[in-house]
């Protein structure tokens, strides 16, 4: 049989080393032996014995917080020896390494996967107040190891050293120890612009030594769970809790 399906580029790749890593642009391939944490539903193939346990997202404060504000993961456990592919609605993947001492914080619906030695926690995003209804809430991921994440579109990596202005919607990830902020787009002259073509009434603002990666895409805000990021649905805070 031959097609052009078949060509040194669509076939599995092989590492002699265990972990995340890039079948191509759209899918991750994990090596597994041991375990790593994934986007619940992310699974696209698999071979081996390869066990998966969901984890709601990642322990009873975890969920609490991802009630409260919208955000956090829906994890599931993957463990054994094999290989796992994933993907997330033909998205873009890219991967990045954290070394001790680093702190990525990261829009929770861009979380791929990620090895079970980094920590994540959800926090509120500085500056950010009552006063927009995308972002205000992030996942904050430190220790030592490698993530992966989604973006809709090749993103540009913006070097933070002077004041800089991105759409919440477009805003990927950050270096955790930039100043963040927000100001009313009318203040700075984009109203009109910004109402007409992505709803958004307020621009992000960073300032510091760091970076923050920007997706050519603005997505309407939404949690992880699809709940809204940071929009408190009705029956208040125990309803959010217990809803589900």
């Amino acid at each position: 049989m031959r097609s052009e399906l078949f060509s040194a580029e669509n076939l599995e790749k092989e590492s002699a080393q265990p972990g995340l890593r890039l079948q191509n642009s759209k899918l991750l391939k994990a090596e597994l032996n041991g375990e790593f944490m994934a986007r619940q539903g992310s699974m696209v193939a698999y071979q081996g014995q390869v066990q998966f346990e969901a984890l709601g997202s990642g322990g009873i404060g975890k969920f609490i917080k991802q009630k409260l504000t919208g955000e956090g993961v829906p994890l599931m456990r993957v463990r054994g020896h094999g290989d796992v592919f994933l993907a997330d609605a033909a998205a873009d993947v890219h991967l990045i390494d954290l070394e001790p001492g680093d702190a990525l914080s990261i829009n929770g619906t861009n979380v791929l996967a990620f090895d079970s030695t980094l920590n994540y926690d959800i926090k509120m995003v500085g500056g950010a107040g009552m006063m927009s209804n995308a972002g205000l809430f992030n996942c904050v991921f430190t220790g030592h190891g490698r993530i992966a994440v989604t973006t809709k579109g090749t993103p540009v990596v913006l070097t933070v050293d002077q004041p800089t202005y991105v759409d919440p919607q477009a805003a990927i990830c950050w270096s955790a120890n930039l100043q963040t902020g927000y100001h009313s787009a009318e203040s700075l002259g984009l109203g009109t612009l910004l109402g007409r073509t992505t709803g958004e009434r307020f621009t992000m603002t960073f300032a510091g030594q760091g970076f923050v990666v920007v997706q050519p895409s603005e997505e309407p805000p939404a949690g992880l769970a699809g709940t809204g990021g940071g929009q408190q649905q009705g029956g208040g805070v125990l309803g959010n809790i217990f809803g589900n």
